[in-house]
């Protein structure tokens, strides 16, 4: 699994906070293999077609509808607010470094409550800690 990858907005995020934990054991599977990827040697090379519809990460997700999602109304708020801060629009094609350092550049500390607000996976912390670590690698 490499190459191309299409990713909703809030999925990098999603991505960069990752450590395996999932809706079903074939969802984390999934994106514990596309993270996999996005974390190797050559990961930030690896190419993110930005889409909001269901992407490869929804891939395998039990609320996954088609294109759609199950929960719909509360992800396009997520994909909405992950757009303009990361400044993506349905279509752009970054690389993994490129989305770090955009990550880097337009989302603080602190920034995930409003930005993540509504993620039922907020609450654990993770993608809080995984920001903070992004900012102390610069």
């Amino acid at each position: 699994m490499n190459g191309l990858f299409h990713f909703r907005p809030h999925h990098f995020l999603c991505a960069l906070g990752f450590q395996g934990k999932g809706y079903s054991d074939d969802f984390t599977a999934n994106m514990a293999q596309i993270v996999a990827v996005l974390r190797g040697p050559d990961g930030g090379n690896t190419l993110l077609e930005v889409t909001h519809q269901a992407d490869h990460i929804c891939a395998p997700c039990p609320h996954r509808r088609g294109v759609s999602c199950d929960k719909a109304t509360r992800i396009a708020g997520l994909d909405q607010r992950h757009a303009a801060a990361l400044r993506l629009k349905d279509g752009d094609r970054i690389s993994w470094a490129e989305a770090q350092r955009r990550i880097r550049a337009h989302v603080p500390r602190g920034a995930l409550a409003q930005l993540c607000k509504g993620c039922q996976w907020r609450d654990l912390g993770l993608c809080d800690a995984a920001l903070n670590k992004l900012h102390e690698s610069t």
